[in-house]
């Protein structure tokens, strides 16, 4: 149990006046307003948990396609940590504020007074309520704005099937508080519950388990496991379910499923393998909802649904680590969090080393250690880019957007963190500490501190060995010279052959890449030098037809080569590849290597015009600044 600290003073005046009602609910006014980068928890909230904490959220929504947008209320219970009036701060961008009302035990919902204050770029803006003493339930009316940053509402064009509009949700990183006014802060936990109307054959999900439909046809959900804001999570769209196992499934439009059940074959055996390493599953089911294109990320780990791309289907289950991973997150994250975005990497980090546990334990040794060493290419190639200041795990993003704040740094450094510390004391007495960890934490928020302290305690009992350099892999930029090397004979077959290639020794055509595999081709492409010759890039695609492959991630590294090299001969694959799909990893890379030539710029300036529309909010505000987007 957490000891909450002293209660600090009121943050408006207790003699604060009230303005004109709004709907129903009085007005406060107030010269100022609650700054998160003064004093709060969390820098990236305006709440203040420390008063009063949200402890369970209901939500009461309608999907109104025509709009786009949600319209209902949300009803917030509350944990008191002070018994006297309050002034609660959530957090909100971008909504329409109708009414809020305040209810105390016993009593029914009153007007309560409320200030929505101005909107800052990054962290919208603060709904300040005034709560009268006792009050426990808070009722607040609104709707959500055609634009919100964690919407994407698709035409029905923008998807697979072509017949029905689809929605689906990103909360994560500081999203949610776009469509639902909230602690949007990875600090504060909540169950949830939700009665959502949709359109007629249309499908609502939830990251929570779906009870019966209401009278009213509403879909239900309840998730009785308190998470953190940014995994709650909706899709509404014509889908269809495959089971994959006693406790999995896989839900997408139809013309997709068969192929994501064939992909997703060995989700139960992985769940399994997650088990035997870091313990029981606690959310009673794990199942994915293939999204359409527009998808931003790999993977999102709502707990009992994962959000994942469907650049992930390459047919022959070669890219499922994305699913290993966001399983992992089952255990790290979902289950024990992060309390704010600069401790990102006990997340990531935790999550990306368990990803690896599960790969070698369902597919074998070869393969994981494959794995570890395109994530140190990986480390590499990020620490090769980014400044020292960025380099840190644990480092202050206060001021900045966690989505362009937070690096796939957090992913690989911290994952070769945690592989050093189970080389240096064993793996199975690493494997009793994590067990432990995810137990002692379970359904709570943590710090890096408290991760060093839990460390001392359980694995050096006190008396951390200076030789583990680990304050200098979590506060110091670049990498300790006690990190683990990976190693892979396979790659060392790929490699010599790329020499030899390079040198002159023999053709492209004599290469033994016919019986790579995915991970041997993304070794060999992502090796190559960035000044290949456009000459030497068109044999290997005589060779190979590597433009041609239907491997997201192979096309994408193969794309990459092709623009560095300057050889023009996939411009239509580059062009549809960009306009196809919304995943920031893949965008950002691709459009940054086109904007370093007056040509490529235009290029790309050309392609995004045609692909902006179709883009997530968070993947158009990434690529509008790498462009320099100016309609």
């Amino acid at each position: 149990m957490r000891t909450c600290p002293p209660a600090i003073p009121l943050l408006l005046s207790a003699a604060m006046g009230c303005a004109a009602s709004t709907g129903s609910s009085p007005s406060l006014r107030t010269g100022s307003e609650p700054s998160p980068r003064s004093g709060r928890p969390d820098p990236h909230s305006y709440s203040d948990p420390r008063q009063a904490r949200v402890s369970d959220v209901a939500l009461d929504l309608d999907v109104r396609f025509e709009r786009r947008v949600l319209e209902g209320a949300a009803i917030l219970t509350l944990e008191r940590l002070v018994p006297e009036p309050l002034d609660l701060v959530l957090d909100t961008r971008d909504l329409e504020i109708s009414s809020v009302e305040s209810q105390g035990t016993g009593e029914g919902f009153a007007a309560a007074p409320f200030r929505l204050g101005s909107r800052d770029a990054i962290l919208g803006a603060p709904l300040t309520i005034r709560l009268p003493a006792g009050a426990l339930r808070v009722r607040v009316a609104y709707r959500t704005s055609p634009n919100a940053s964690g919407l994407q509402w698709l035409n029905p064009e923008q998807t697979a099937a072509r017949t029905a509009p689809y929605l689906f949700t990103q909360s994560q990183a500081i999203h949610a508080r776009s469509w639902i006014p909230l602690q949007d802060t990875p600090g504060v936990r909540q169950t949830y519950s939700a009665s959502i109307r949709v359109p007629e054959g249309a499908t609502a999900l939830m990251s929570a388990s779906r009870e019966a439909r209401g009278a009213d046809g509403s879909f239900r959900f309840r998730m009785t496991q308190p998470i953190p804001s940014y995994l709650v999570a909706l899709a509404v769209g014509h889908v269809g379910f495959e089971s994959l196992g006693p406790r999995s499934g896989v839900w997408t439009e139809p013309p997709v499923l068969t192929k994501a059940a064939h992909e997703f074959a060995d989700t139960e055996a992985m769940i399994s393998a997650a088990e035997e390493l870091f313990g029981p599953y606690r959310w009673e089911r794990y199942e994915l909802l293939v999204l359409p294109p527009s998808f931003p990320y790999g993977g999102m780990e709502n707990p009992r649904l994962t959000f994942a791309t469907p650049t992930i289907l390459a047919g022959d289950r070669s890219l499922v680590d994305v699913v290993a991973h966001e399983l992992a997150h089952s255990w790290s994250g979902n289950l024990v969090t992060n309390s704010e975005w600069a401790d990102f990497w006990l997340n990531e980090g935790f999550t990306t080393y368990c990803e690896h546990r599960i790969v070698e334990r369902v597919f074998g040794a070869e393969r994981a250690e494959m794995e570890w060493v395109l994530g140190r290419q990986s480390l590499d190639e990020t620490l090769r880019t980014l400044p020292p200041a960025d380099q840190i795990l644990r480092r202050d993003v206060s001021g900045r957007d966690p989505d362009e704040a937070l690096t796939q740094l957090a992913y690989d450094k911290g994952a070769l963190f945690l592989r050093t510390l189970e080389r240096a004391v064993g793996r199975p007495r690493f494997d009793a500490f994590l067990q432990e960890w995810f137990d002692r934490y379970a359904f709570h928020s943590v710090s890096t501190k408290e991760f060093l302290a839990f460390l001392d305690d359980r694995l050096f009992s006190g008396s951390r060995p200076a030789s583990l350099a680990v304050d200098a892999w979590l506060f110091q930029p670049g990498l300790p010279a006690n990190a683990v090397p990976a190693h892979s004979a396979a790659f060392d077959r790929v490699d010599a052959a790329s020499e030899e290639w390079l040198a002159g020794k023999r053709s492209a055509a004599s290469l033994p890449a016919a019986a790579w595999t995915t991970h041997e081709w993304l070794r060999f492409l992502g090796a190559l030098p960035r000044d290949l010759a456009r000459d030497r890039a068109a044999e290997l695609d005589a060779a190979f037809a590597i433009s041609s492959t239907g491997n997201a991630e192979v096309l994408f590294q193969w794309l990459l080569v092709e623009i560095r090299s300057g050889r023009a001969g996939s411009e239509e694959r580059l062009e549809a590849f960009l306009t196809s799909m919304g995943r920031r990893k893949y965008l950002k890379p691709l459009y940054e290597a086109l904007v370093r030539t007056p040509a490529g710029r235009q290029r790309a300036l050309a392609i995004y015009r045609r692909a902006r529309p179709g883009y997530h909010p968070i993947a158009v505000e990434t690529v509008d600044k790498i462009v320099g987007w100016n309609p």
